[in-house]
Protein backbone atom coordinates (compact mmCIF):
# COMPACT_ATOMS: atom_id res chain seq x y z
CA UNK A 1 0.00 0.00 0.00
CA UNK A 2 1.49 3.54 -0.66
CA UNK A 3 0.31 6.30 1.02
CA UNK A 4 -0.99 9.05 -1.64
CA UNK A 5 -0.51 12.68 -0.17
CA UNK A 6 -0.04 15.91 -1.47
CA UNK A 7 0.96 19.98 -0.59
CA UNK A 8 -1.09 22.69 -1.88
CA UNK A 9 0.18 26.44 -0.76
CA UNK A 10 1.85 24.52 2.18
CA UNK A 11 -0.84 22.38 3.30
CA UNK A 12 -0.49 18.61 3.41
CA UNK A 13 -3.25 16.60 2.00
CA UNK A 14 -3.29 13.13 3.46
CA UNK A 15 -5.91 10.51 1.44
CA UNK A 16 -6.39 6.81 2.15
CA UNK A 17 -3.80 3.88 1.29
CA UNK A 18 -3.95 3.21 -2.17
CA UNK A 19 -2.35 0.42 -3.52
CA UNK A 20 0.35 0.56 -4.99
CA UNK A 21 -0.02 -1.63 -8.17
CA UNK A 22 -2.99 1.30 -8.84
CA UNK A 23 -0.63 4.01 -8.20
CA UNK A 24 1.91 2.61 -10.61
CA UNK A 25 -0.92 1.63 -13.23
CA UNK A 26 -1.91 5.56 -13.04
CA UNK A 27 1.22 6.31 -13.55
CA UNK A 28 2.13 4.06 -16.64
CA UNK A 29 -1.51 5.40 -18.57
CA UNK A 30 -0.22 8.94 -18.02
CA UNK A 31 3.35 8.25 -18.76
CA UNK A 32 6.05 9.82 -16.63
CA UNK A 33 3.49 12.37 -14.66
CA UNK A 34 2.10 11.36 -11.68
CA UNK A 35 -1.79 11.52 -11.69
CA UNK A 36 -2.81 13.10 -8.35
CA UNK A 37 -5.19 10.14 -7.63
CA UNK A 38 -8.98 11.19 -6.20
CA UNK A 39 -10.54 7.91 -4.10
CA UNK A 40 -14.22 7.86 -4.30
CA UNK A 41 -16.53 8.33 -1.22
CA UNK A 42 -16.94 4.86 -0.85
CA UNK A 43 -12.78 4.79 -0.41
CA UNK A 44 -12.32 7.80 1.63
CA UNK A 45 -12.14 7.34 5.44
CA UNK A 46 -15.28 9.15 6.23
CA UNK A 47 -18.09 10.31 3.64
CA UNK A 48 -17.01 13.83 4.01
CA UNK A 49 -13.41 13.53 3.54
CA UNK A 50 -11.92 16.78 1.51
CA UNK A 51 -9.48 15.29 -0.91
CA UNK A 52 -11.97 13.42 -2.50
CA UNK A 53 -14.20 12.70 -5.68
CA UNK A 54 -12.94 12.96 -9.20
CA UNK A 55 -15.20 15.76 -10.12
CA UNK A 56 -13.64 17.84 -7.96
CA UNK A 57 -9.83 19.46 -8.07
CA UNK A 58 -7.58 20.28 -5.80
CA UNK A 59 -8.77 24.40 -6.37
CA UNK A 60 -12.51 23.53 -5.13
CA UNK A 61 -10.58 21.44 -1.82
CA UNK A 62 -9.04 24.81 -0.98
CA UNK A 63 -12.43 26.46 -1.35
CA UNK A 64 -14.02 23.76 0.99
CA UNK A 65 -12.02 24.47 3.30
CA UNK A 66 -12.55 28.00 3.82
CA UNK A 67 -16.62 27.09 3.13
CA UNK A 68 -16.17 24.68 6.31
CA UNK A 69 -14.49 27.06 8.26
CA UNK A 70 -17.12 29.90 7.47
CA UNK A 71 -19.93 26.90 8.16
CA UNK A 72 -18.23 26.37 11.71
CA UNK A 73 -17.42 29.90 13.06
CA UNK A 74 -20.48 32.08 11.23
CA UNK A 75 -23.11 29.57 11.61
CA UNK A 76 -22.88 27.00 14.18
CA UNK A 77 -22.25 28.41 17.34
CA UNK A 78 -25.22 30.78 16.34
CA UNK A 79 -28.05 28.22 14.90
CA UNK A 80 -29.80 26.96 18.03
CA UNK A 81 -30.60 30.96 18.28
CA UNK A 82 -32.07 31.30 15.31
CA UNK A 83 -33.94 28.11 16.18
CA UNK A 84 -35.70 29.68 18.34
CA UNK A 85 -36.21 33.03 16.35
CA UNK A 86 -37.47 31.12 13.22
CA UNK A 87 -35.11 33.07 11.44
CA UNK A 88 -31.20 33.80 10.74
CA UNK A 89 -29.39 36.93 11.06
CA UNK A 90 -29.16 39.27 8.31
CA UNK A 91 -25.28 39.59 9.54
CA UNK A 92 -24.61 36.15 8.29
CA UNK A 93 -25.89 36.74 4.87
CA UNK A 94 -23.50 39.69 4.54
CA UNK A 95 -21.02 37.68 5.79
CA UNK A 96 -21.68 34.80 2.95
CA UNK A 97 -21.52 37.89 0.61
CA UNK A 98 -18.36 39.00 1.45
CA UNK A 99 -16.82 35.62 1.95
CA UNK A 100 -17.87 34.87 -1.74
CA UNK A 101 -20.62 32.62 -0.90
CA UNK A 102 -23.46 34.27 -2.43
CA UNK A 103 -23.98 34.41 -6.13
CA UNK A 104 -21.15 31.83 -7.06
CA UNK A 105 -23.19 30.29 -10.54
CA UNK A 106 -23.38 34.10 -11.42
CA UNK A 107 -21.68 35.54 -14.10
CA UNK A 108 -19.05 38.35 -12.80
CA UNK A 109 -20.75 40.68 -15.47
CA UNK A 110 -23.99 40.36 -14.21
CA UNK A 111 -22.46 40.75 -10.28
CA UNK A 112 -21.91 37.54 -9.29
CA UNK A 113 -18.87 35.82 -8.35
CA UNK A 114 -18.77 34.04 -11.80
CA UNK A 115 -17.35 30.72 -10.52
CA UNK A 116 -18.54 27.29 -11.43
CA UNK A 117 -20.97 24.76 -10.92
CA UNK A 118 -19.23 22.97 -8.81
CA UNK A 119 -17.72 25.37 -6.36
CA UNK A 120 -22.11 26.45 -5.93
CA UNK A 121 -22.39 22.62 -4.80
CA UNK A 122 -19.21 22.81 -2.25
CA UNK A 123 -21.48 25.51 -0.36
CA UNK A 124 -24.45 23.13 -0.62
CA UNK A 125 -22.80 20.56 0.68
CA UNK A 126 -21.15 22.18 3.59
CA UNK A 127 -24.25 23.42 4.52
CA UNK A 128 -25.36 20.27 5.23
CA UNK A 129 -22.22 19.09 6.75
CA UNK A 130 -22.99 21.65 9.13
CA UNK A 131 -25.95 20.27 10.20
CA UNK A 132 -27.66 24.05 10.09
CA UNK A 133 -30.54 24.38 7.62
CA UNK A 134 -31.26 27.73 8.29
CA UNK A 135 -29.80 30.11 5.86
CA UNK A 136 -31.38 29.94 2.44
CA UNK A 137 -28.51 30.65 0.31
CA UNK A 138 -28.87 27.63 -2.42
CA UNK A 139 -32.43 28.91 -3.01
CA UNK A 140 -31.11 33.02 -3.37
CA UNK A 141 -27.92 31.79 -5.00
CA UNK A 142 -29.16 29.28 -7.39
CA UNK A 143 -32.52 29.55 -8.11
CA UNK A 144 -33.60 33.29 -7.12
CA UNK A 145 -30.66 34.72 -9.31
CA UNK A 146 -30.71 33.00 -12.08
CA UNK A 147 -33.99 33.38 -13.06
CA UNK A 148 -33.03 37.54 -13.20
CA UNK A 149 -29.44 36.91 -14.62
CA UNK A 150 -30.92 34.39 -17.32
CA UNK A 151 -34.06 36.62 -18.27
CA UNK A 152 -33.86 40.02 -16.61
CA UNK A 153 -33.36 42.90 -18.45
CA UNK A 154 -29.88 45.16 -18.06
CA UNK A 155 -31.79 47.55 -15.37
CA UNK A 156 -33.22 44.40 -13.20
CA UNK A 157 -29.58 42.87 -13.49
CA UNK A 158 -27.38 45.97 -12.37
CA UNK A 159 -30.25 46.62 -9.76
CA UNK A 160 -30.37 43.62 -7.67
CA UNK A 161 -27.30 40.80 -8.34
CA UNK A 162 -24.95 43.01 -7.20
CA UNK A 163 -26.54 43.69 -4.30
CA UNK A 164 -27.46 39.85 -3.64
CA UNK A 165 -24.17 38.50 -4.08
CA UNK A 166 -22.78 40.92 -1.64
CA UNK A 167 -26.36 39.41 0.36
CA UNK A 168 -27.60 42.90 1.16
CA UNK A 169 -30.74 42.23 -1.16
CA UNK A 170 -32.33 38.52 0.03
CA UNK A 171 -34.28 36.63 -2.97
CA UNK A 172 -37.23 34.91 -2.93
CA UNK A 173 -39.74 33.10 -5.57
CA UNK A 174 -43.55 32.84 -4.89
CA UNK A 175 -45.20 29.74 -6.56
CA UNK A 176 -47.22 27.78 -3.63
CA UNK A 177 -50.37 29.23 -3.11
CA UNK A 178 -53.10 27.75 -0.14
CA UNK A 179 -54.73 25.57 -3.07
CA UNK A 180 -51.79 24.78 -5.23
CA UNK A 181 -48.26 23.85 -4.95
CA UNK A 182 -46.09 22.98 -7.55
CA UNK A 183 -48.88 22.35 -9.88
CA UNK A 184 -48.68 25.42 -11.85
CA UNK A 185 -52.51 24.96 -13.15
CA UNK A 186 -53.76 25.95 -9.81
CA UNK A 187 -52.04 29.12 -9.37
CA UNK A 188 -54.95 31.35 -8.50
CA UNK A 189 -52.50 35.22 -8.06
CA UNK A 190 -53.87 37.18 -10.75
CA UNK A 191 -52.31 40.34 -12.30
CA UNK A 192 -54.26 42.25 -15.13
CA UNK A 193 -52.59 45.19 -16.82
CA UNK A 194 -53.96 48.74 -16.59
CA UNK A 195 -52.10 50.94 -19.14
CA UNK A 196 -48.52 50.30 -18.98
CA UNK A 197 -49.04 48.83 -15.47
CA UNK A 198 -49.93 45.92 -13.95
CA UNK A 199 -52.29 45.32 -11.05
CA UNK A 200 -51.61 42.30 -8.72
CA UNK A 201 -53.63 40.02 -6.67
CA UNK A 202 -53.32 37.04 -4.36
CA UNK A 203 -51.20 35.21 -1.93
CA UNK A 204 -48.32 32.64 -1.67
CA UNK A 205 -47.72 30.34 0.94
CA UNK A 206 -44.51 28.22 2.30
CA UNK A 207 -41.68 30.73 0.94
CA UNK A 208 -38.85 29.98 1.73
CA UNK A 209 -36.99 33.00 2.25
CA UNK A 210 -40.38 34.86 2.43
CA UNK A 211 -39.74 36.66 5.97
CA UNK A 212 -36.47 38.05 5.39
CA UNK A 213 -37.05 38.81 1.29
CA UNK A 214 -36.17 42.36 -0.11
CA UNK A 215 -37.37 40.87 -3.53
CA UNK A 216 -39.47 37.90 -4.61
CA UNK A 217 -40.16 36.72 -8.07
CA UNK A 218 -44.00 36.18 -7.62
CA UNK A 219 -46.06 33.46 -10.05
CA UNK A 220 -49.10 35.33 -11.27
CA UNK A 221 -51.57 34.37 -14.19
CA UNK A 222 -51.72 37.23 -16.66
CA UNK A 223 -53.85 35.63 -19.25
CA UNK A 224 -57.10 33.72 -18.08
CA UNK A 225 -57.97 32.90 -21.60
CA UNK A 226 -54.95 30.72 -22.16
CA UNK A 227 -55.60 27.38 -22.93
CA UNK A 228 -52.76 26.48 -20.70
CA UNK A 229 -51.25 27.56 -17.81
CA UNK A 230 -48.16 27.08 -20.30
CA UNK A 231 -49.21 30.65 -22.17
CA UNK A 232 -50.78 32.36 -19.40
CA UNK A 233 -47.96 32.88 -16.88
CA UNK A 234 -46.25 35.50 -16.25
CA UNK A 235 -43.21 36.40 -13.21
CA UNK A 236 -43.15 39.77 -11.28
CA UNK A 237 -40.21 41.17 -9.33
CA UNK A 238 -41.74 42.65 -6.47
CA UNK A 239 -39.83 44.54 -3.55
CA UNK A 240 -40.58 44.32 -0.23
CA UNK A 241 -42.05 48.11 0.60
CA UNK A 242 -44.43 48.00 -2.44
CA UNK A 243 -47.65 49.31 -1.23
CA UNK A 244 -50.30 46.53 -1.04
CA UNK A 245 -47.61 43.71 -0.38
CA UNK A 246 -47.71 42.48 3.14
CA UNK A 247 -46.04 39.80 4.81
CA UNK A 248 -47.97 37.09 7.47
CA UNK A 249 -46.58 35.44 10.04
CA UNK A 250 -43.82 33.64 10.28
CA UNK A 251 -44.61 29.46 9.71
CA UNK A 252 -43.59 27.64 12.91
CA UNK A 253 -42.53 23.95 11.20
CA UNK A 254 -41.56 20.75 12.73
CA UNK A 255 -38.29 20.78 10.94
CA UNK A 256 -36.18 23.83 9.41
CA UNK A 257 -36.81 26.09 12.08
CA UNK A 258 -34.33 28.67 11.66
CA UNK A 259 -34.99 28.57 8.26
CA UNK A 260 -37.49 31.59 7.65
CA UNK A 261 -41.24 30.41 5.61
CA UNK A 262 -43.58 32.92 5.17
CA UNK A 263 -47.09 33.99 3.89
CA UNK A 264 -47.23 36.55 1.31
CA UNK A 265 -50.26 38.94 0.20
CA UNK A 266 -50.60 40.83 -2.29
CA UNK A 267 -53.18 43.62 -2.66
CA UNK A 268 -54.42 45.54 -5.54
CA UNK A 269 -50.33 45.99 -5.96
CA UNK A 270 -49.17 48.42 -8.79
CA UNK A 271 -46.27 47.54 -10.55
CA UNK A 272 -44.73 49.13 -13.07
CA UNK A 273 -43.80 47.28 -16.73
CA UNK A 274 -40.47 47.16 -15.42
CA UNK A 275 -41.57 44.78 -13.01
CA UNK A 276 -42.09 41.99 -15.01
CA UNK A 277 -38.87 39.62 -15.49
CA UNK A 278 -38.46 38.33 -19.37
CA UNK A 279 -41.50 38.73 -21.64
CA UNK A 280 -45.30 38.15 -20.12
CA UNK A 281 -47.24 35.29 -20.76
CA UNK A 282 -43.89 33.64 -20.62
CA UNK A 283 -43.38 32.61 -17.34
CA UNK A 284 -44.13 28.87 -17.75
CA UNK A 285 -41.07 28.16 -19.96
CA UNK A 286 -38.92 30.20 -17.84
CA UNK A 287 -39.85 28.03 -14.99
CA UNK A 288 -39.67 24.58 -16.53
CA UNK A 289 -35.81 25.71 -17.91
CA UNK A 290 -34.56 26.17 -14.97
CA UNK A 291 -35.85 23.01 -13.40
CA UNK A 292 -32.93 20.64 -13.79
CA UNK A 293 -30.85 23.19 -11.53
CA UNK A 294 -33.89 23.27 -8.81
CA UNK A 295 -34.25 19.45 -8.61
CA UNK A 296 -30.45 19.32 -8.52
CA UNK A 297 -29.97 21.33 -5.81
CA UNK A 298 -32.38 18.74 -4.01
CA UNK A 299 -30.32 16.04 -4.53
CA UNK A 300 -27.08 17.27 -3.69
CA UNK A 301 -28.07 18.57 -0.38
CA UNK A 302 -30.47 15.27 0.52
CA UNK A 303 -27.37 13.10 -0.37
CA UNK A 304 -24.98 15.50 1.53
CA UNK A 305 -27.54 15.28 4.68
CA UNK A 306 -27.29 11.77 3.85
CA UNK A 307 -23.45 11.26 4.56
CA UNK A 308 -23.72 14.11 7.62
CA UNK A 309 -26.27 11.78 9.27
CA UNK A 310 -24.31 8.32 8.35
CA UNK A 311 -21.24 9.82 9.91
CA UNK A 312 -22.73 10.44 13.21
CA UNK A 313 -24.32 7.57 13.64
CA UNK A 314 -21.20 5.70 12.87
CA UNK A 315 -19.46 7.74 15.42
CA UNK A 316 -22.41 6.55 17.82
CA UNK A 317 -22.61 2.99 17.10
CA UNK A 318 -18.71 2.34 16.78
CA UNK A 319 -18.99 -0.01 19.71
CA UNK A 320 -22.37 -2.02 19.19
CA UNK A 321 -21.41 -4.37 16.85
CA UNK A 322 -24.69 -5.67 16.82
CA UNK A 323 -25.87 -2.38 14.19
CA UNK A 324 -22.76 -3.51 11.63
CA UNK A 325 -24.78 -4.72 9.00
CA UNK A 326 -27.28 -2.18 9.29
CA UNK A 327 -24.68 0.90 8.63
CA UNK A 328 -22.83 -0.70 6.39
CA UNK A 329 -26.04 -1.31 3.95
CA UNK A 330 -26.44 2.42 4.72
CA UNK A 331 -23.01 3.49 3.62
CA UNK A 332 -22.93 1.15 0.14
CA UNK A 333 -26.60 2.79 -0.38
CA UNK A 334 -25.29 6.49 0.19
CA UNK A 335 -21.94 5.82 -1.64
CA UNK A 336 -23.89 4.44 -4.52
CA UNK A 337 -25.87 7.62 -4.83
CA UNK A 338 -23.22 9.81 -4.19
CA UNK A 339 -21.21 8.64 -7.38
CA UNK A 340 -24.88 9.35 -9.37
CA UNK A 341 -25.26 12.58 -7.74
CA UNK A 342 -21.70 13.38 -9.05
CA UNK A 343 -22.30 12.26 -12.56
CA UNK A 344 -25.40 14.81 -12.48
CA UNK A 345 -23.27 17.79 -11.19
CA UNK A 346 -20.63 16.90 -13.92
CA UNK A 347 -23.32 16.58 -16.80
CA UNK A 348 -25.11 19.76 -15.63
CA UNK A 349 -21.68 21.56 -15.19
CA UNK A 350 -21.28 21.07 -19.10
CA UNK A 351 -25.32 22.08 -19.87
CA UNK A 352 -26.32 18.45 -20.30
CA UNK A 353 -28.17 17.90 -17.55
CA UNK A 354 -31.90 17.29 -18.72
CA UNK A 355 -35.22 17.56 -16.32
CA UNK A 356 -35.58 13.68 -16.65
CA UNK A 357 -32.65 12.85 -15.11
CA UNK A 358 -32.58 15.62 -12.45
CA UNK A 359 -36.25 14.65 -11.46
CA UNK A 360 -34.47 11.06 -10.62
CA UNK A 361 -31.80 12.63 -8.72
CA UNK A 362 -34.36 14.50 -6.96
CA UNK A 363 -36.05 11.48 -5.89
CA UNK A 364 -33.63 8.76 -5.31
CA UNK A 365 -31.45 11.45 -2.94
CA UNK A 366 -34.95 12.60 -1.19
CA UNK A 367 -35.94 8.97 -0.80
CA UNK A 368 -33.14 8.15 0.35
CA UNK A 369 -32.41 11.40 2.94
CA UNK A 370 -35.70 9.98 4.30
CA UNK A 371 -34.56 6.21 4.86
CA UNK A 372 -31.17 7.26 6.35
CA UNK A 373 -33.03 9.47 9.08
CA UNK A 374 -35.32 6.95 10.12
CA UNK A 375 -32.84 4.36 10.51
CA UNK A 376 -30.24 6.76 11.68
CA UNK A 377 -32.90 7.85 14.76
CA UNK A 378 -33.74 4.18 15.49
CA UNK A 379 -30.07 3.45 15.95
CA UNK A 380 -29.59 5.69 18.37
CA UNK A 381 -32.11 4.33 20.62
CA UNK A 382 -33.99 6.80 22.64
CA UNK A 383 -31.62 9.14 22.31
CA UNK A 384 -32.12 9.79 18.67
CA UNK A 385 -35.28 11.98 19.89
CA UNK A 386 -33.04 14.07 22.00
CA UNK A 387 -32.65 17.41 20.69
CA UNK A 388 -29.22 17.18 22.20
CA UNK A 389 -27.85 14.58 19.56
CA UNK A 390 -27.45 16.10 16.32
CA UNK A 391 -29.02 13.28 15.05
CA UNK A 392 -32.46 14.70 16.48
Amino acid sequence: MMLVSRCVNGLLYRIKPVPVQMFCRLQHQQGDSPVPFRPETSMAKTLMDTGTRRIFSEEHDLFRQNVRRFFKEEVVPYHAEWEKAGEVSREVWEKAGQQGLLGIYTPAEHGGVGGDLLSAAIVWEEQMYSNCSGPGFSLHSEIVMPYISHYGSQAQIERFLPQMAAGKCIGAIAMSEPGAGSDLQGVKTYARQDGTDWILNGNKVFITNGWMSDVVIVVAVTNREAKSAAHGLSLFLVESGTKGFAKGRKLEKIGLKAQDTAELFFEDVRLPAGAVLGQPHKGFYYLMNELPQERLIIAVMALASCEFMFEETRNYVTQRKAFGKTVADLQTEICVGRSFIDNCLQLHSERKLDSGTASMAKYWASELQNKVATQCVQLHGGWGYMWEYPIA
